[in-house]
């Protein structure tokens, strides 16, 4: 990846913090328009959601158009099939542009319930409203009986990190700059934009955050949506086993993804699936294990090769946040809420943002701009805000009332509790035991240890840490303290999803 280092005495016309698809979909897309972009990663591109997603580019999203038009209106679905439609046709003039191997394939949302079922026959009908071609189907190449499904042909997949390495190397060669491990803290609004971030400061005039969850907090986004983790286990099948050619999502629960993917002269299986929200759970380890037995009962003889998971963000309302942060004077930006579908939802907001910079913004913004302040919106709004309270409250009980032990978790394993009057989070991973605040530097939710990935995860918007408190992703912008407390522990061996 075509990386610098942190530049000095330079203003910018245009700072972007964050390094997935939209951060540099949106440098490419206005260092073409001759502006000066400087792009600022906290840690390396495509390290977080970009990288880690199943990369299915399609505008047939599970039944997402039906509930877009449920909880707003046709219109509102239609704006929003407009900016998938427009984001899949210049990701796919990209991949050709640049000789980036895209895989055509139809796309299917399937369902295994009779409730599901209706939600694909209203899917359908909306579709069909729309002008969209999609085909029902009794029966379809899954290896298991379906009560439906809908498909919509030549749709696409690639791998993330092959698109993000050719935008990469457009923004470069366009003398646009990419710094990485320098995470933005904080904003100065006088004149030129001041950027802190943990490698330097940064002039521009303007600032867009494609941070997932922005940072800084200055409208509040980070409460408008809701972070849900997933997880996505890749196999090596028998010559004679299954694997998909098609690219499947299932719409009622638990939610499961499958496609195949190029892999070393031959194809893997993914499949991906156990969403929920982050922080929420007791084990996502567990979660992966049943994805696993899932799968191997699928394809006998599977042999799984990589595992990860990746973090996405719902909004409130179904539809994505993208535009100038109120009372910014249009000098900051930011896109959030793909909902899952961020192959086109970053994209989308990447164009949007681009053409707001230049007084030429999609004519299907200003719709879901508006839908986002609507009643739709705002009903979903109250019940999350509540989920939010209550974890919050629940948190600092638990943490308050249980004494820490004395003795170190096991490997791979964590706790919050309290030690001398304050929540402490205590981990062993890798044989080294760690005290943090159990705390989280955002807005102050008590933290839940994931024992998938080792790291320590918050309940109310999504931040998560580092056993030893450094911070990875979400909305909070400082690691955690630490407690001093750090030792070697006679445990041992490795923890892995």
């Amino acid at each position: 990846m075509p990386v610098c280092s942190m530049p000095a005495g330079v203003t910018y016309d245009v700072a972007i913090a964050g390094g997935g698809l939209t951060g540099l979909a949106t440098a490419a897309a206005v260092a073409r328009t001759g502006r000066r972009v400087v792009l600022l990663e906290a840690r390396s591109v495509g390290v977080v959601a970009t990288g880690n997603t199943t990369a299915k580019l399609t505008v047939l999203q599970g039944a997402r158009l039906s509930e877009i038009r449920q909880r707003h209106s046709l219109d509102v679905a239609g704006a929003y099939l407009t900016a998938s439609q427009e984001a899949q046709r210049w990701l796919l003039d990209l991949c050709a542009q640049r000789e980036v191997s895209a895989q055509r394939r139809p796309a299917f949302s399937y369902a295994t319930t009779a409730d599901g079922e209706r939600r694909l026959e209203a899917e359908q009908e909306v579709a069909h409203e729309l002008g969209l071609g999609v085909r029902w189907k009794e029966s379809t190449e899954l290896p298991f009986p379906v009560a439906g499904a809908i498909c919509l042909e030549d749709q696409a997949q690639f791998d993330p990190m092959d698109v993000l390495t050719a935008l990469a190397h457009e923004f470069r060669g366009l003398g646009g700059v990419i710094v990485e491990g320098a995470r933005v803290t904080g904003v100065n609004r006088r004149g030129p934009l001041t950027v802190t971030t943990t490698a330097g400061e940064v002039q521009a005039d303007q600032l867009v955050l494609a941070t997932g969850s922005p940072v800084l907090d200055r409208s509040g986004h980070s409460l408008r949506i809701v972070p849900h983790r997933s997880y996505v286990l890749a196999y090596r099948v028998p010559a004679d086993g299954w694997r998909p050619h098609g690219m499947f999502v299932s719409v009622d629960g638990p939610v499961r993804s499958l496609r195949s993917a190029a892999h070393g002269g031959g194809e893997l299986l993914l499949v991906g699936g156990n969403d929920h929200v982050t922080g929420r759970v007791t084990s996502p380890a567990a979660l992966i294990a049943d994805l696993d037995e899932w799968t191997r009962g699928l394809v006998p003889g599977a042999e799984r090769t990589h595992a990860w998971s990746a973090q996405d963000y719902e909004p409130f309302g179904g539809l994505p946040l993208i535009g100038a942060l109120p009372g910014s004077g249009g000098t900051i930006f930011a896109a959030t809420g793909y909902g899952k579908w961020g192959m086109t939802g970053a994209v989308a907001a990447a164009r949007a943002i681009a053409g707001s910079l230049d007084g030429r913004a999609p004519s299907w913004l200003g719709t879901l701009q508006s839908a986002n302040g609507g009643v739709g919106t705002l009903a979903a709004g109250a019940s999350a805000t509540a989920q939010v309270g209550r974890e919050l409250v629940q948190g600092w009980v638990s943490g308050e009332l249980h004494a820490l032990d004395p003795e170190p978790p096991g490997e791979g394993q964590g706790v919050v509790g309290r030690s001398e009057g304050r929540p402490v989070g205590v981990s062993t991973v890798g044989g080294r035991t760690c005290a943090v605040s159990g705390v989280c530097t955002h807005l102050g939710g008590m933290l839940s240890w994931n024992d998938a990935e080792t790291s320590w995860d918050c309940p109310l918007h999504g931040s998560r840490f580092a056993p030893d408190g450094t911070l990875l992703e979400g909305p909070a912008v400082a690691d955690l303290a630490t407690l001093g407390h750090d030792r070697s522990s006679s445990a041992g061996g490795d923890q892995t999803p």
